[in-house]
């Protein structure tokens, strides 16, 4: 298979409007906001490291 290389330009894309049924969209930002605990979790623990290291010296 050939490929093209000679004709790479920058492409934009516009996105005008997504048309998502509203209780689908609830549904997503529910998961969306329950699979954002654990990642809450991680960065305060991590933060809770760092601090007590940095606060050690």
């Amino acid at each position: 298979m050939e490929t093209n290389t000679e004709n790479k330009v920058a492409q934009t894309v516009n996105i005008s409007d997504i048309s998502m049924p509203f209780w689908s969209m609830v549904v997503f930002m529910v998961k969306w906001a329950i699979a954002s605990i654990p990642a809450i979790l991680i960065l305060m623990l991590l933060f809770a490291i760092f601090g007590g290291l940095i606060g050690s010296f």
